[in-house]
Parts: C-alpha cells; sequence; structure tokens
C-alpha cells in the first residue's frame, strides 16, 4: 500500500504543475474606448521619443512633429505589430513544445484470479511504467527548427515597421502635397480676383467686351474648384496620417505636421553596388527566407532521424497473492516494412520549396531596386527641367514687373506673368511630390532611411557571415 501512496503523491504533485485556463473576455465597448483615448501625449511614448531620438522635450507634448517623431508614435501605437509581436510569441511557445521530452506513461492494471490458490486475497494488481527516450538527436533538431521558425517571425515584426514607416511616410507627403497646392492655388485664385476686377474695370470703361471677361470669370472658377479640392484632399489627407500612426484623427488637433519636400539626393548617390548589396541581404524578408529555409533542414534533419526508432524502457510490478513480481523490458520499434522513406521525400521536396521562395524573394528585392532606381533619375530629371522653367517663369515675372513699373507694361501683363508663374510652382510641386514619392520607394527597395545609408554600411560584414552560414 505504501507503493501505491507514493505512485498516487506524485501523480497528484505532476498535475499540481499544470497550467490552468484563465478567461480574457473581450469588450467592444472598452476596446473602442481605449481606441479613442489615444492621444500623442503619452508619457511611455515621450520616453519612447528621447530614449531613441536621444533628445529631450522641455515642452510636451510638441507642437510640431516632424517624420522621426510621427514615426516612433506610429511603431508605439499601430496595431499591425501588434499582430506580429504576437505572431511571434506563438512561434516562441512552439519553442517550448519542440523542448519538449516525452512523458513517462504509468500503467495500472487491478488483475482478479478466477481461480485463486490459497493465498491471502485473489487480487493480482500489477503496475507498469514506460520509459521513452529519444534517440538520433530528434529533439536537438526540432529545437533547431522551432528557433528558426521563431526568428522568422521576429524579422517579421521588422518588416511589418517598415511597412508602417512607408505607409506613414507616403501619407506625410500627400499631406504636405496638399497643403503646398492649397496654398498656391489660393495665391492664383487670388491673382485670378485681381484679374477679374480689372477687367470688370475695363468693361465699364469699354475697353473690353463681355465674352473676354466671361472667359476670364471661368478660369477664375476653375482655380476656386481647385483650392477647394485641395482643401479636401489636405483634411483627408491628415485623416489618413492619423490611420497611419493608429490614432483617431482628433489627436491630431492643434499638432503641425512637419515634412520637408524640398531636400533630396543625387541619384548618382544611391547606386552604390554596396548599397545593393546590403539590401540583397539584410533585408527582413529575405532573412525570414532564410531562416525559413533553416528550418526545413532542421526538419529534413529530424525526419531522417526518425528512421531510427526510439527507444522504451518499460519497468512492472505485480503483487500475485502474496508473491511480489518485478520485471524490466526493452521495447524498440523495428523498422522494416517503413524507414519513414515518404516524410523524408516530402521534406526534401518542401526544402527545395523553401530554397526557391528564398531565391524569388531575393529577385523581388533586386526588381524593386532597379525599379525604384529608374523612377528615382528620370523623375529627378523631369524635376530638374520644371525647376528650370520655374526660374525662366520668375525671371519673365520680374522683367515684366520692371517694366510694369516703368510704365512700359500693361498692369494686366504683370497679372498674366504671375498666373504663369503659378502655373509652373505648381508644376514643380508636382514634380517636387513624385520625385519625393520616387525616393520613399528606393527606401523601401533598400529598407533603409538613404540617411542612413553609408553608416549602415559597417553592419555589413556580420550580415554577410549570417548568409554564409545559412545560404541554401
Amino acid at each position: 500500500m505504501n507503493r501505491w501512496l507514493v505512485i498516487i503523491t506524485s501523480a497528484s504533485l505532476g498535475l499540481a504543475g499544470c497550467a490552468r485556463f484563465h478567461s480574457h473576455p473581450i469588450s467592444p465597448a472598452q476596446t473602442a474606448a481605449s481606441l479613442e483615448a489615444r492621444r500623442l501625449d503619452n508619457a511611455d511614448l515621450r520616453r519612447l521619443l528621447e530614449t531613441n531620438l536621444a533628445r529631450s522635450f522641455p515642452e510636451w507634448p510638441p507642437k510640431t512633429w516632424d517624420f522621426d517623431m510621427l514615426t516612433l508614435a506610429a511603431l508605439y501605437y499601430h496595431p499591425s505589430l501588434d499582430i506580429a509581436r504576437a505572431q511571434w510569441g506563438v512561434t516562441e511557445g512552439g519553442d517550448k513544445t519542440a523542448a519538449g521530452r516525452p512523458n513517462p506513461i504509468l500503467s495500472a492494471v487491478p488483475g482478479y484470479s478466477l481461480t485463486p490458490s490459497s493465498g491471502p486475497t485473489p487480487w493480482t494488481p500489477a503496475v507498469a511504467l514506460d520509459i521513452p527516450i529519444e534517440t538520433a538527436g530528434k529533439r536537438g533538431y526540432r529545437i533547431a527548427q522551432a528557433r528558426k521558425l521563431s526568428e522568422a517571425a521576429r524579422l517579421n515584426i521588422a518588416t511589418a515597421a517598415w511597412q508602417v514607416r512607408s505607409n506613414l511616410r507616403t501619407t506625410l507627403i500627400d499631406l504636405a502635397g496638399a497643403r503646398n497646392r492649397e496654398l498656391l492655388l489660393q495665391g492664383q485664385l487670388s491673382v485670378e480676383d485681381r484679374i477679374v476686377k480689372f477687367l470688370e474695370q475695363r468693361l465699364q470703361a469699354g475697353a473690353v467686351g463681355i465674352s473676354e471677361l466671361g472667359l476670364v470669370r471661368i478660369a477664375q472658377e476653375r482655380v476656386r474648384f481647385e483650392w477647394l479640392d485641395a482643401r479636401r484632399l489636405s483634411a483627408e489627407a491628415r485623416t489618413r496620417v492619423a490611420e497611419a500612426i493608429g490614432v483617431p484623427v482628433g489627436a491630431l488637433e492643434g499638432v503641425d505636421l512637419s515634412y520637408d519636400l524640398s531636400s533630396f539626393r543625387p541619384a548618382a548617390e544611391l547606386l552604390s553596388p554596396e548599397v545593393r548589396r546590403q539590401a540583397l541581404e539584410s533585408r527582413s524578408e529575405v532573412l525570414s527566407a532564410l531562416a525559413e529555409y533553416a528550418a526545413s533542414q532542421s526538419l529534413l534533419q529530424l525526419e531522417i532521424a526518425r528512421q531510427y526508432p526510439d527507444l522504451h524502457i518499460g519497468t512492472g510490478y505485480q503483487y500475485d497473492q502474496a508473491n511480489q513480481k518485478v520485471a524490466l523490458g526493452l521495447t524498440v520499434e523495428l523498422p522494416v516494412l517503413n524507414q519513414n522513406q515518404g516524410p523524408i521525400a516530402e521534406t526534401e521536396a518542401r526544402r527545395e520549396e523553401f530554397a526557391a521562395r528564398f531565391n524569388a524573394v531575393q529577385a523581388k528585392v533586386l526588381s524593386e531596386i532597379d525599379r525604384a532606381l529608374v523612377a528615382y533619375r528620370a523623375t529627378e530629371e523631369q524635376l530638374k527641367a520644371l525647376e528650370s522653367l520655374t526660374a525662366a517663369q520668375e525671371k519673365q515675372s520680374e522683367t515684366v514687373q520692371a517694366q510694369a513699373e516703368a510704365g512700359e507694361a500693361d498692369p494686366l501683363d504683370l497679372l498674366n506673368a504671375r498666373i504663369e508663374l503659378g502655373l509652373s510652382e505648381l508644376a514643380r510641386l508636382d514634380g517636387q511630390l513624385k520625385l519625393r514619392l520616387a525616393l520613399g520607394l528606393l527606401e523601401d527597395a533598400m529598407q533603409r532611411p538613404i540617411a542612413t545609408l553609408k553608416a549602415s554600411l559597417i553592419e555589413q560584414p556580420q550580415r554577410r557571415q549570417v548568409m554564409k552560414e545559412n545560404q541554401p
């Protein structure tokens, strides 16, 4: 009986260490209230900015937020990163699963003798314990596979973070473009109003016809419509910026969102072979695909190891009518009819699939770099032409203004010259937006901020070593 007490006690202690379910219900009302309460004056967000930007913010929250500050706010709030982190947590749980060892199996058989001898009891209880032992390093291969899958999931967080940054950058470019366009069109509308008033005075004097004034009024209304449309686009862009950050649009009230559209780097500085190689070797999608390939390697090693059977050490005890019997046995599966060849073939084919996926990811990155560079170079040339045109229009406007001040030109000619200058400034703005978007595509292709490209090359030797160790 003492032996049975020990067995029952051991089993009870094992069950006491088991995890228990704790309910975590989701309340839509509470989550909605939490989302509505998100603001940029969060104290934790302030610490995040001060730590990562190495800056202090005596005034909090600051009135002006630049792209770097907004990027950190988006990384703090955006829900897509929560999903990526949760998926990483799932794979980390897989690490624990892979590291687990098979439990021993305890069997209790309360036997009864139908033809008992003259013993003290006809009962013949028996207890057996089966202890499995994994062979051929299966547990190590299983752990290696789980760790590589966890690494791939961790790298997917970097991919999600960069996507958040990319979306935020695009919305800020749209917002800056809409606001600048609104200001330029407001200036255009002011000039159009002056032209209409000037022609109305001439119409009263009989110097122009009603048809000429009608054409000018049509042009005035067209500019007014474009100005109102720019205001609408500006409001919509501000809403999209809030969405890209992960906060309600009310959180941006009173906040000046700053984004510079005028600073660029020549395309010649962005064509370094080292920069291209860096992107092909260190983009998070590339490293994630490489980790998945390494996981397929470990899975193949595991399936090959499964050709070798595990051992089972069995011990037993039986109380047989006052006779105490002890047994010790060894059980092993004989790999005679099945040597795990099917799973091995499947896993080999899957490894080839992951190798092809890795090559496809690198080819995609290469094409994105080439396409972004071509677009950036072409847009850069286009912007140079637009800037030359704007400079010529500015010179022409100054010339007409000097002539008007000297009484050698009609004041209407000066207003028309300013209209032409405004049109060229609008065209230059469109060119700046296209170039900034092209630069953003180039950053996405290289997954590096353009300003840090040269500094990040220092990390390259270490990254190449990681690539070499896991090369398919």
